[in-house]
């Protein structure tokens, strides 16, 4: 399918490391708008994520940290109810998904920690969503998917999320060759 991808779709993320960093990077590359909300302290794996990122900081409320939040990573099989936490990074997803008319999601064979929290906010919002798994599709495939997910659905701002480098070290070159090949369909 080759369809001209509408120049004033908007990729958002939330700046983490891997595959936010990733979707910021190839859509400044291609002068596509870019942003999406951060942790407070622009906060990331790594420690600060880089001001070049126009990713804006998203303060919690006393309301949104008893609202927001996900399983804690903790003991297995044990999860703490979501207003006993005030997870920063929780929030970002939730309000990156909110904001978004879609989202992608990359991974590598399992959902899991944020990147899973990530599907459930789709689901929780009736957000659309599509689910790239690279252990099973090439990056040509995963680019094909994001063009006929953003075409059908009429996506204007797109939302990308996936897993933090630490966790999946090949994501940020497979997220980026995939949006770069998405870009000049």
């Amino acid at each position: 399918m080759r369809v001209r991808i509408n120049p004033g779709v908007k990729i958002v993320s939330g700046g983490q490391t891997g595959v936010d960093r990733a979707a910021l990077d190839v859509a400044m590359k291609h002068g596509i708008e870019c942003g999406g909300w951060c942790p407070a302290g622009r906060l990331d794996e790594l420690g600060r994520i880089p001001e070049r990122y126009p990713v804006k900081e998203l303060r919690l409320s006393e309301k949104d940290g008893r609202s927001l939040g996900r399983p804690d990573q903790g003991v297995a099989g044990e999860t703490a109810a979501p207003w006993k936490r005030r997870d920063p990074f929780a929030a970002r997803t939730f309000q990156n998904v909110k904001d978004s008319d879609g989202t992608v999601v990359f991974y590598s064979g399992e959902l899991r920690g944020g990147t899973e929290y990530s599907v459930r906010c789709c689901i929780e919002q009736k957000r659309v969503h599509r689910l790239i798994d690279a252990a099973k599709l090439s990056v040509e495939d995963a680019a094909s998917l994001v063009v006929e997910f953003v075409y059908e659905n009429k996506i204007e701002v797109l939302n990308v999320a996936g897993p933090r480098q630490s966790q999946w070290p090949n994501g940020y070159d497979y997220a980026f060759r995939a949006l770069d090949i998405f870009l000049q369909l």
